[in-house]
């Protein structure tokens, strides 16, 4: 919200600065986050007369002229051609520095000096452009400065509101609040409204049919008008707060905007069929043409402002194409009405379409405020565009609002700031901000808040109120009272923490994403119909479309974040995220929950260095980390499946994750259509686990044992296996043997091909025998790696090579 100093100024007489106006604002809660000063470095442009103009002796465009700054007779050589002898104009003297950084330095130009330059609105910051010089009134002092004498050295204000405070997005409003603080009154508008002629019920005819999207509609009629530029008074106020002026009708519905914070709209009467306002929803898919020429398809959901035959407004957002005012426009029909904030907030989302109504009316106006604010702006009309204004306004209200009232205690005040006010001085504060006040008791007040605070709900807001006129700053730094407690980490919560650290001392990073996924991301991890990942939970007001749905799976966020990264060439990512995923459930009211840890990892396996090749990320690296994390968390008979497939993995290249009989995730490398779908043009891998799954197999810390003093010995041993049986299998047989002297078991090779059996491969398997009692002999280690041997051939289809 934009305002300026004197705006304020006119509606509350105070004295200070516009710095400490700022500070001011602050401390009532209305941030200040930028002061703009109008004019400022540019009293050297000055009123000045013209004496003399005559034509440039080496030019044909230039003239030369005299000019008198009341203090002395100047050459200046201009070229526009709009202005006389005996003109009042807006002097740049030499040493100005116009807007644009352009200085004005004393120069011959053709031959002739000129010692300044008489300027346009453009040179001087107040317009886009300009045909000529500014051309003044005559009655204005010679030498004062320009934007001095013409009132336009002003400040603005730039202030940061918080939705809660819709009636700041006024002038009034901020008005209101800056008189409460410095115990002033508001010096408020007399309206007089020039009324003769005609009944307006002659002339117009509402009919609400929707009054709950549309409690108070009120309209007034004008004819005769004359549609024309604003005065300047009227474009300087619109433009420094940042408003194009267009005419002066339209430029004095905006101005109450501002000032009243209560959107009008002027409809060309002559284009309103029958005279006739209907206030109805739009059907579905029903079409319609803006002021800005697009053509929008609406919603049962949406309000029209229609005529007799047709829609001409998307009621609280913007008029229609076929009913604006313009040059030719005589007749007037002004609207002031309050629409419900829902309604609006909704259809302005789903078109994409804010503006400056919209924005109010979506936080909620005044409904009180609905005619103050037409009868202010019709009055402006007859200044300032003549006209008849017809006898009365249309105003249906059919229930009308009635103030809330709140009790107020002073004593819960006081406890809840840690002060020792009055209870007579908090009454006073409130009558300051307009509130009726009613004691019920030395400590209790019955408050009536006026329509246009809607914030204020319950007592509490009712206290916030006094700590802001009051001063934040006046109450008292005290720390709260706490209790420490130390309590003992769940299962659970330690589950999240060990795998957190581990995997972040592993090198992998990790991020947090939103909860919501666009609709499209179950077909671009290739999920199949039925596949219960499709069934998402929607978003009943999604802040995108991409968002629009609650996950249920991270893989599609990690992939995303994945390519954003290689687009930025962040091309060796190691990335992992342990949150929330959201599961429906067939004949369950509210999804299932499940925190899963999932990651994603490509490109260099290490840090490349001089001393070794580069080496990329592969599938054994992504198991290989599950292992260690599985490992750390005590968790044994894990098997890696190669029957447990998903859709989203390339065929081949991935395994399930096995506890016992439960499948409690996967891994391995993602499908070329799957990166394909996610931009991505290099390998990657990713794993998921479910957390809450293996909470219950956690095992105690592995303990530390002393390593053996005694020498090792080491066997190897090929075996030649069908292709279909996995090294695991092998693995669990040795392990069945249960030979302690048996400190470890490594597969060192695989080969398949020539000089085998068809359907077979060989596995090349190395042990180390050692005791931590005695150095073993070799009949020792010949015995024991015998038994493994058997147990190996007798028990699996594998033969020694």
């Amino acid at each position: 919200m934009n305002v300026t100093y004197t705006w304020l100024k006119e509606f509350v007489d105070f004295s200070i600065t516009p710095q400490e106006l700022a500070d001011v604002l602050t401390m009532l809660g209305l941030e200040v986050e930028g002061m703009t000063p109008l004019g400022a470095g540019l009293d050297d442009v000055i009123i000045a007369r013209v004496l003399e103009k005559a034509q440039h002796p080496n030019a044909d465009k230039l003239s030369v002229c005299k000019v008198d700054t009341g203090s002395e007779v100047l050459p200046i050589v201009c070229g526009a051609q709009n202005f006389k002898q005996g003109d009042t104009v807006a002097l740049a003297q030499v040493g100005s520095v116009l807007p644009g950084d352009f200085n004005i330095k004393r120069s011959k130009i053709r031959g002739e000096e000129s010692a300044g330059m008489l300027c346009s609105e453009k040179e001087l910051g107040l317009a886009d452009s300009s045909e000529g010089i500014m051309v003044l009134s005559s009655d204005l002092s010679l030498g004062t400065p320009f934007f001095e004498a013409m009132g336009l050295k002003d400040t603005v204000f730039e202030i940061g509101l918080t939705p809660n405070r819709a009636d700041c997005l006024s002038v009034i409003g901020i008005a209101r609040d800056v008189a409460a603080k410095l115990a002033k009154k508001v010096r408020y508008h007399q309206v007089v409204v020039p009324e003769y002629g005609e009944q307006v019920s002659t002339k117009i005819r509402v009919k609400l049919e929707d009054p709950e999207r549309c409690p108070r509609y009120a309209a007034r009629y004008i004819d005769n008008c004359t549609i024309a530029p604003s005065p300047s008074w009227l474009v300087n106020r619109l433009q420094a707060v940042g408003i194009r002026s267009i005419n002066n009708v339209v430029d004095i519905t905006n101005l109450i905007m501002i000032e009243y914070g209560q959107p009008l709209h002027a409809f060309d009467y002559d284009q309103i069929a029958g005279g006739t306002i209907k206030v109805r929803r739009a059907n579905d898919g029903e079409r319609f043409t803006t002021l800005d020429g697009v053509e929008r398809v609406l919603t049962d959901q949406d309000l029209m402002i229609c005529d007799a035959e047709r829609p001409v407004a998307l009621a609280g957002i913007m008029g229609g194409l076929n009913s604006e005012i313009t040059e030719g426009t005589t007749r007037i029909l002004l609207e002031s009405a309050f629409f419900h904030p829902p309604t609006i907030r909704k259809t302005s989302k789903r078109l994409g379409l804010h503006t400056e109504s919209s924005h109010r009316f979506e936080r909620g106006i005044d409904i009180d405020g609905v005619t103050k604010a037409l009868d202010r702006a019709t009055s402006l009309i007859a200044q300032l565009a003549g006209g008849n204004i017809a006898v009365g306004s249309v105003d249906q209200y059919p229930t009308r609002t009635q103030p809330r009232e709140i009790s107020f205690r002073a004593s819960r005040a006081n406890a809840l700031l840690g002060l020792q006010l009055d209870a007579s001085y908090m009454l006073e504060l409130f009558r300051r901000l307009e509130f009726q006040v009613n004691p019920m008791s030395d400590d209790r007040f019955q408050v009536t808040v006026p329509t246009c605070r809607i914030d204020i709900e319950r007592e509490v807001d009712l206290i916030e109120e006094i700590c802001r006129l009051h001063g934040f700053d006046q109450v008292p730094a005290t720390l709260p009272m706490a209790r420490v407690f130390s309590e003992k980490l769940t299962p659970y919560q330690d589950l999240q923490r060990t795998t957190r650290d581990l995997l972040v001392s592993e090198g992998m990073h990790e991020i947090v994403t939103f909860s919501f996924i666009a609709p499209d991301a179950a077909d671009k991890l290739l999920l199949v119909a039925d596949d219960p990942r499709r069934s998402c939970v929607a978003l009943c007001n999604p802040i995108a479309a991409e968002q629009s749905v609650m996950r249920t799976t991270l893989a599609a966020n990690l992939l995303d974040v994945c390519a954003r990264n290689l687009n930025f060439k962040n091309v060796d990512l190691q990335l992992f995220e342990m949150r929330r995923v959201y599961q429906c459930s067939p004949g369950q009211e509210m999804p299932h929950e499940p925190v899963i840890c999932a990651g994603v990892m490509t490109g260099a396996a290490e840090q490349s260095l001089w001393c070794h090749a580069d080496r990329q990320i592969d599938f054994f690296d992504v198991k290989g980390r599950i292992e260690l994390l599985f490992a750390k968390l005590g968790i044994a008979k894990v098997t890696w499946d190669g029957a447990v497939k998903e859709p989203f993995f390339h065929p081949g290249k991935c395994c399930g994750i096995r506890i016992g009989d439960t499948v409690v995730g996967a891994l391995g490398e993602l499908h070329p259509q799957v990166l394909t779908n996610f931009d991505i043009e290099r390998p990657v891998y990713y794993f998921e686990v479910d957390l809450q799954q293996i909470t219950g197999c956690v095992g105690p810390a592995s303990a530390i044992n002393p390593p053996s003093r005694y020498p090792d010995s080491v066997r190897d041993l090929a075996l030649l296996a069908p292709q279909d049986l996995a090294a695991s299998v092998l693995l669990e047989c040795i392990a069945g043997v249960r030979l302690k002297e048996l400190e470890e078991v490594a597969i060192f090779d695989l080969y398949q091909g020539e000089h085998l059996p068809s359907g077979m491969k060989s596995i090349a398997l190395r042990f180390r025998y050692r005791s931590v009692e005695r150095t073993l002999t070799d009949e020792d280690v010949q015995r024991f790696h015998q038994k493994v041997v058997n147990a190996l051939t007798t028990r699996l289809p594998v033969t020694m090579r």
